[in-house]
């Protein structure tokens, strides 16, 4: 770890519930409609193509077993993670629209790498928050139809879950709790600076929160949505838990950075992210999937060789991969 992140904090990064809605002490996120107004009107909007296709990959194996450890990157946050013989799938996100309404809204510009159908098992579902870019009803609804999977997700999830599916299994669990999936597979959401809104009168009355997985010897964290702060949750999660063998770190959605930056990290923070956390591999998500900020298609990956430089991360340790592709992680193997 580069000498000048020993510098931040590590305490403990705490959120508070005041008996209707969950914030945490110090950290706020832009909640105004004039700051809101003044984004959407400022005209620095990078166009996006309208529709691009996918790299033809081959699909993703059945199962991985023992100690090895492949992970799939199927669009924005959606990755399917595969270690000891269990299949776990974070944010599924596959329908086109990010939105209440699939008329409008933010729309998806290349399809999900692996069709829905064309999963293998799944065994688990991780869903960080509500917001409409993670919480994809109607394909957790299929998902629990075709494979009867379990969803754990923060406190105040399960009932939105519920009330559209209604034989959805969803476990819910705070910050620091710990969900065992099966008796060598430990889940347990981890702190991240963010929020939660489903409708107009429901702002933060769900949790938010990264995982931390833990599945024989490896351990893989899902950062979810999160802004940087003063990285105490990154550092604070490896204290707990050790340094994962994988981190899924968002590189995406964080222009205009005034108003992005306290919910979303950008490269440069995804590099400071990744040694903070002392990640053996990271891999890049949350960009080329759907536009719900200013930055063009391809300025995260590019902005994120230039981070790697800067904060001395080896090539092969963070990688942007292909969605659709499978990436085999053996420790530090050069891929």
């Amino acid at each position: 770890m580069p000498d000048d992140d020993k510098s931040y904090h590590q305490t403990d990064l705490n959120v508070i519930h005041d008996g209707e809605r969950y914030h945490v002490p110090s950290h706020n996120v832009v909640n105004c409609t004039s700051d809101f107004w003044k984004w959407q009107t400022s005209g620095e909007r990078q166009e996006w193509p309208k529709w691009t296709d996918n790299d033809v990959h081959p699909a993703p194996p059945q199962r991985v077993n023992g100690n090895d450890l492949s992970a799939t990157w199927i669009g924005h946050a959606t990755v399917l993670i595969q270690v000891g013989g269990v299949n776990i799938l974070t944010d599924p996100f596959f329908s086109m629209r990010a939105s209440p309404f699939q008329f409008a809204g933010p729309r998806r510009v290349r399809h999900p790498g692996v069709a829905l159908k064309d999963l293998p098992p799944i065994d688990l579902i991780l869903l960080s928050h509500n917001h409409y870019d993670h919480m994809d009803l109607p394909a957790l609804r299929r998902l629990v139809k075709h494979h009867d999977a379990p969803i754990l997700t923060p406190y105040g999830n399960a009932r939105i879950v519920n009330r559209w599916i209604r034989q959805a299994n969803v476990m819910e669990r705070g910050w620091h709790e710990p969900f065992e999936h099966l008796p060598d597979v430990l889940v347990t959401p981890t702190p991240a600076l963010h929020w939660s809104k489903r409708t107009f009168k429901d702002r933060n009355k769900a949790l938010w929160s990264a995982f931390m997985i833990e599945a024989g010897k490896r351990k893989v964290y899902f950062g979810a949505d999160t802004g940087f702060g003063t990285g105490e949750h990154f550092m604070q999660t490896r204290d707990r838990y050790g340094a994962p063998d994988l981190a899924l770190l968002p590189i995406g959605a964080y222009e205009p950075s005034w108003f992005m930056k306290a919910q979303h990290i950008d490269p440069d923070e995804a590099a400071r992210a990744h040694n903070l956390l002392g990640a053996k591999a990271s891999l890049a998500i949350q960009h080329a999937t759907i536009q719900l900020t200013d930055e063009a298609i391809d300025a995260p990956v590019r902005a994120l060789q230039a981070a790697k430089l800067n904060h001395g991360i080896e090539d092969y340790a963070f990688r942007a991969i292909s969605v659709g592709e499978t990436w085999e992680v053996d420790g530090l193997a050069k891929a």
